[in-house]
């Protein structure tokens, strides 16, 4: 599974009714789980957003489609960042070619 950072700002709409926020937030992770995905984390943070989540889906189509649908409701935007964690790291940096160039400690 692919693993993906979105970045929330609440809208207007979404200020007006965060009361409710939490129980958009358990109806959004229904929603990533019936196409095979997960909201694996969700964090209420302080500066540019206002939320950040972390999930996994099988695809960036289904990423895609997972935040369309979820800021079609409204309440939010997102900004969503495709992330490979470390050992995906590793292995996409182990399979570069060696294309010579200066060598750096």
């Amino acid at each position: 599974m692919a693993t993906f950072i979105s970045l929330v700002n609440f809208t207007q709409q979404g200020l007006a009714k965060i009361k409710q926020s939490p129980d958009r937030l358990e109806i959004s992770k229904q929603i990533f789980a019936s196409v095979g995905a997960e909201l694996k984390a969700f964090y209420l943070v302080m500066g540019r957003y206002d939320a950040v989540i972390i999930s996994e889906a099988p695809d960036e189509e289904t990423a895609a489609k997972l935040m369309l649908t979820i800021g079609s409701a409204g309440a939010i935007r997102t900004e969503t960042l495709r992330a490979w964690p470390q050992d995906e790291y590793k292995a996409i940096i182990a399979s570069l070619p060696d294309v010579g160039g200066p060598q750096h400690p």
